[in-house]
């Protein structure tokens, strides 16, 4: 079975971006959540809300100047 063909996340990349990372990212944060939520406030659970959220803002701040920089190129 394909990540496409999952009732859920099917419609979800079809309707996103053309880019994988960004849609993985967004496929993760419920993961992220579920765990944390299992692991309750602890510091694995701390660690990984920080690092989920860390990788998303450098992955947007890296389109950002990639796309900045394509521009005025």
């Amino acid at each position: 079975m394909r990540l496409e063909q999952i009732p859920v996340i099917g419609p979800l990349l079809e309707a996103g971006a053309d880019d994988s990372v960004f849609d993985a990212l967004l496929i993760l944060g419920p993961i992220v959540i579920s765990i944390i939520t299992f692991l309750g406030r602890t510091l694995p659970s701390v660690l990984l809300a920080v690092a989920y959220t860390g990788g998303f803002l450098s992955y947007i701040a890296y389109k950002g100047v990639a796309e900045t920089t394509e521009s005025s190129t």
